[in-house]
Parts: C-alpha cells; structure tokens; sequence
C-alpha cells in the first residue's frame, strides 16, 4: 500500500518514524521517484530513488549494527505551502541512544530544505538540502550550533550559539 501525506507535516511525522524504525521504504515513501538531494554526507548529491535508497540503506544498516535507535526533532520550523510546491525550512537535530537502555550518546543538528510537490493529493519531497556551517580556520563542518535571537539595543537579530 503506499502512504498518502495529506499535510506537509505527515511527511515531517513519517521522516521521524521512518528513521526511528530504521525502516527503508517507509522513510523512501515520502520522496518522489525522481528526487535530487544534497546531501551532508559522503556523496554530493543522489539524483533519483534509486541513488538515494543505497544511501538510506547503508545509513540505516549502519545504526543497526551499532545498536543506535535515533530520534529525529525538527525545531525552528517554517512551511511555506500553496496548493502544488511546498518549501520547508528548519533544524533537524538527531539524537543516538543506545537500543538497549535508551541511553543518550550524542547529537548532531543539520540545516534542512525541503522542496515538496503534491502528487494525487499527497506530498512528496522533489528536492532535499542538507548543510552545515563551516569553521573557517579547520575546514570541518561545526554540529553544534544553533540560531539564537540576541537583543540588540532595541532590535533582536539571529545570532549563532554553541550548544553544551
């Protein structure tokens, strides 16, 4: 049966679970047979489902074999829809836990872009972006940083933070 996503959010909701489970056509369900992905890891971009499902497998193989359950948070989410594209902006962060005492180990946070297109009355993501910002004197990308507003005088501006 394929999966339906009547909002933008159950494709969110689905990505959560998808990865959660480490279940690979689930989290492949929400994309579209002819996506193009930037990706932040290993390959520069997957151009088609094919492309992308290697990647997802091996990503997921690899959690399996460390006996890691992630747990996938969007925050500073901003959706911007009309009745055909959508373009979804935020920060993911991923959280590793041990899968046999729910531990916490580590977790990263990615910049993410979504670009979705509705197809039959459901969403699917044409284009996804992910990035993170780079340390100019290392050249290796920081995981740990967030956007924060800081008061400034009588304005509030985006500035970046470390998370401890």
């Amino acid at each position: 049966m394929t999966e339906v996503f009547l909002k933008v959010q159950d494709v969110l909701e689905n990505y959560k679970k998808a990865v959660h489970e480490k279940d690979v056509e689930k989290f492949l369900s929400m994309y579209a047979p002819n996506v193009h992905i930037y990706d932040s890891w290993e390959n520069w971009e997957s151009k088609g489902i094919s492309s992308w499902k290697e990647s997802v497998v091996e990503w997921f193989n690899g959690l399996s074999e460390d006996r890691i359950l992630l747990k996938v948070d969007f925050s500073d989410l901003v959706i911007d829809e009309n009745s055909h594209l959508a373009f979804v902006y935020c920060a993911v962060t991923f959280a590793a836990h041990l899968e046999e005492s729910d531990e916490k180990i580590r977790q990263m946070t990615n910049r993410i872009t979504y670009c979705l297109k509705k197809v039959n009355e459901s969403w699917f993501i044409a284009h996804e972006h992910s990035s993170l910002p780079i340390n100019i004197e290392t050249g290796k990308g920081i995981f740990n940083l967030k956007w924060k507003k800081i008061g400034i005088g009588d304005k509030e501006i985006p500035a970046l933070f470390t998370i401890f």
